[in-house]
């Protein structure tokens, strides 16, 4: 069960990202009028996407406090490092955005150090 609130948090954080990303890219430029900046922003913070995406963000908030308690915090957040990468996915597949070897590589960095702190956790190292 302890995996599920902390998969929940990834899955909800992933989710307001994605939603928000989206909606960002249908935005043309923000106005430079003040007054039709406020109009806009307005516009946006009414968006029923965007408030989705939020709601999302308060959600992913809730599974990492119950995340909290059942591990230890040196654990538990590189895990949110994985939120990276399926952000990343998503976004190439989705969005449209750029794929090329650095990426690439990053990603790979970041899953093994998912990898490693989950395995050192489980060796229980002291020092």
């Amino acid at each position: 069960m302890k995996y599920f609130y902390l998969f929940g948090t990834i899955i909800f954080t992933i989710l307001g990202q994605v939603i928000l990303k989206w909606r960002v890219n249908k935005i043309k430029n923000i106005p430079s009028d003040t007054i039709e900046k406020i109009k806009f922003l307005i516009n946006i913070l009414l968006d029923p996407f965007v408030i989705i995406a939020y709601f999302a963000a308060f959600i992913a908030a809730f599974f990492w406090l119950a995340t909290l308690t059942k591990f230890e915090l040196s654990v538990a957040y590189p895990f949110m490092s994985l939120s990276f990468v399926f952000v990343f996915g998503l976004s190439v597949i989705f969005l449209g955005e750029s794929l090329n070897i650095y990426k690439i590589i990053g990603l790979f960095f970041i899953l093994l150090g998912v990898i490693l702190t989950a395995k050192g956790h489980s060796i229980n190292d002291t020092f």
